[in-house]
């Protein structure tokens, strides 16, 4: 028996979430008793599988092809099944992201297993096998308890602390039947200069009351001194004031950071079960009855034109000293 779980890789090497995986599977299989084996589909080179040692990781699958640097949900299911067959995984895990929601329900109908997604801590027992989650767009939570002999759980992303503990992986080639890769990507436009609102630690947001597109540059220059993405509300990106891939909110990007500082949004439901796994919110809105202040951690009732300049001119004092 093992816990299984599934790290992508961008281009050949991993990010702070593959870590964040491997340390939340190195904890559920201390739980079970039992070790933590990782399967990594794609060419990464061995010196980079073995930094997933140092979170946990006791044996790597790696699984490489060329044909395999881009998402194929059908045949990453099929491989990840087989692995999970081979080491006898009690439990799969992979992120709660926009890999880990294609491939997790193909896994969990192919395995004949339970799923339960979107998790942020361990499970509170493996007998039963009973899993916390939000539910109803994180306004409550739910206790789950998972009765079928194999688990498909997926974390969201930066719910968990990485946990080092200095220890070496054993590397594999798994011989995993492949299939045929029927997705082919044409081309790759990737964004530069700017930091990803997925990968994000620290997120900046503004919505309508900050009244005009015009007014965007405290927004930008507030992130820009905290190393922090932009992002916005719904009614932003529809009014064409800011693109659509900073949309957060139910319909657009769930991001979770350390740190959201949302300004002149008001906090409809939508926009919050995007959020609401934020670590910390701070909100900046001049109606205190904004449903924001519900969500979040420190609450600032003004005007954000108003709010942030102070804000910035506060950021550069700290970092001045």
């Amino acid at each position: 028996m093992s816990v299984l779980v599934y790290t992508e890789n961008w281009d050949g090497k991993f990010k702070k979430l593959s870590f964040e995986l491997v340390s939340y599977a190195k904890g559920v299989a201390e739980m079970l008793g039992t070790k933590t084996t990782v399967v990594s589909i794609g060419n990464v080179d061995e010196a980079e599988l073995a930094k997933l040692g140092n979170y946990g990781a006791s044996k790597i699958l790696k699984v490489e092809g060329d044909n395999l640097s881009s998402l194929d949900n059908q045949v990453f299911t099929g491989i990840i099944s087989q692995a999970a067959i081979k080491e006898n995984a009690s439990v799969v895990i992979l992120s709660h992201n926009n890999t880990g929601k294609a491939i997790a329900p193909r896994l969990a109908v192919k395995l004949n297993a339970a799923l339960a997604s979107g998790l942020g801590k361990l499970p509170l027992s493996v007998d039963p096998f009973t899993v916390n989650k939000k539910v109803f767009s994180g306004k409550a939570f739910a206790d789950v308890v998972l009765s079928s002999d194999v688990k498909v759980l997926t974390l969201a992303q930066n719910s968990f602390e990485l946990i080092e503990n200095g220890g070496a992986a054993v590397i594999e080639t798994f011989d995993a039947e492949v299939g045929q890769v029927k997705t082919k990507v044409k081309d790759i436009q990737k964004q530069t200069g700017k930091i990803l609102l997925n990968d994000a630690e620290i997120v900046v947001s503004g919505g309508r009351g900050m009244k005009s597109p015009d007014n965007w540059g405290t927004i930008e220059e507030l992130a820009e001194l905290l190393e922090a993405a932009t992002a916005c509300s719904r009614p932003v990106s529809d009014e064409g004031w800011r693109p659509h891939n900073e949309h957060t909110g139910q319909t657009g990007k769930i991001i979770a950071p350390n740190l959201y500082i949302a300004a002149g949004i008001s906090g409809a439901i939508q926009h919050l079960a995007g959020v609401s796994s934020s670590k910390c919110i701070v909100a900046i809105n001049t109606d205190k009855d904004a449903p924001i202040f519900e969500a979040a951690d420190y609450g600032i009732v003004g005007d954000a034109l108003k709010v942030l300049p102070e804000f910035i001119n506060a950021v550069k004092e700290i970092k001045a000293k």
